[in-house]
């Protein structure tokens, strides 16, 4: 019976650890996405950028995470993961302070370059840290759920911020909330217990595989298409929703249907993940996000932008866990840092091609060409999961 409760208890998906490495992550992501659909509208009211002005600056973040995330893999591989999430967490906190006091359009792009730096390492530690955190029986349920806290972030965080403009008016406000959030997610950080990790016996040199999973190549190229979508739809669903629409005040309701049907997704999905149903549920969550995003780009109406955003949030809160399992599943234990990495290097690319290409085609073609290249990206990223990246995944596929 003592045995029992000892496995039971080394087999609990819900330990401390576990809870504060989510709760963390949800911080990090809830500042960061706080600010997101509302940094177009700052822009133009404060600097007065045009459309593809303001995707370039957005972007830099994007191309600074994308610079230290094959090296933050490495990192958290090589050295000791609480150390360097806490480094690099409290660098991310810290850099908040940046745009209250960025007085011009060119001091804030370089402000928001530079939050890309930590933003890109500290995901990378902290998903690295949960899954350390796990018992090997319950790793993938365990991923889906760990992801539940930075997607709803992505889209509750969004919602909360319009609202507190709405009522307030106050870019400056927000940039304070989002540093005190930032340091309470660091706060988590600091008191998580890890175990020491043995030495690996046997490791490679020094080779790409430290930086980037190769054996992942295509799922890393079909994450890209499907996150650019992501990059276009949040960063200028307020503005559409506000020169198109008409919509001044329910931008909010978008993500918040968002939110919805990332968690009823991420929740329903769970079981199947723990049988090892990763690619069913991939391809389910494509086809879902296929629907919503060729519904938002029709755009017949009010009710069919809320509706799209509820089937785009069922459709990546399937999708995504699905993905970052398969990358852990192909890599070897000691490349958990380089399989967290690797994934979101590829989300961090898509998304910044999305933010950059997303504004010149606003500026230059229109909404209705630029939320239609969005819908082809996302059918032809779900067409190359169902025909080649489900059997390359299974191919390469570890015990």
């Amino acid at each position: 019976m003592d045995t029992e409760k000892e496995i039971k208890k080394l087999e609990r998906l819900w330990n401390v650890n576990y809870c504060k490495a989510m709760a963390g992550n949800f911080m990090l992501f809830f500042s960061f996405y706080l600010l997101t659909p509302l940094l177009p509208l700052y822009l133009d009211a404060q600097f007065e950028a045009d459309k593809d002005l303001i995707g370039l600056v957005l972007s830099g973040y994007v191309v600074a995470a994308l610079l230290v995330r094959p090296f933050s893999g490495f990192i958290v591989d090589s050295f000791s993961r609480k150390k360097v999430l806490m480094v690099c967490f409290f660098t991310f906190f810290i850099c908040f302070t940046g745009y209250i006091g960025a007085g011009s359009l060119l001091m804030f792009a370089i402000v928001r370059t530079i939050h890309g730096l930590p933003f890109g390492a500290t995901t990378v530690a902290n998903s690295t840290v949960a899954i350390d955190v796990l018992p090997s029986s319950r790793r993938n349920e365990g991923i889906g759920y760990y992801g539940l806290s930075n997607n709803l972030a992505m889209a509750f965080a969004p919602s909360v911020g319009i609202w507190i403009y709405n009522a307030t008016g106050n870019f400056s406000l927000l940039f304070w909330i989002a540093l005190a959030v930032a340091f309470i997610g660091f706060y988590c950080s600091t008191s998580i217990h890890l175990a020491e990790r043995p030495r690996v016996e046997g490791k490679p040199h020094l080779s790409m595989d430290h930086f980037f999973l190769t054996r992942a190549w295509l799922m890393a190229l079909n994450i890209m298409l499907f996150s650019f979508c992501w990059g276009v739809m949040s960063n200028y669903v307020a503005i559409y929703g506000k020169e198109m629409m008409g919509i001044t005040d329910g931008t909010g309701l978008f993500f918040a249907l968002l939110s919805c049907g990332l968690f009823v997704s991420r929740l329903y999905g769970a079981k199947s993940l723990r049988k090892g149903r990763l690619t069913g549920n991939a391809i389910e969550g494509g086809l879902i996000s296929s629907v919503g995003f060729t519904l938002f780009a029709l755009s017949p109406g009010v009710w069919a932008f809320y509706v799209s955003a509820l089937l785009i949030g069922l459709g990546n809160g399937r999708m995504f866990p699905a993905f970052l399992n398969m990358f852990i599943a192909v890599a070897r234990k000691d490349q958990r840092g380089t399989a967290n990495s690797s994934i979101l290097t590829s989300w961090d690319l898509g998304m910044g091609i999305g933010i950059l290409l997303g504004g010149i085609l606003l500026e230059y073609a229109g909404y209705s060409a630029a939320f239609w290249f969005t819908a082809v990206s996302q059918i032809s990223g779900t067409l190359l999961l169902i025909f080649f990246t489900r059997h390359f995944f299974t191919a390469r596929r570890l015990a």
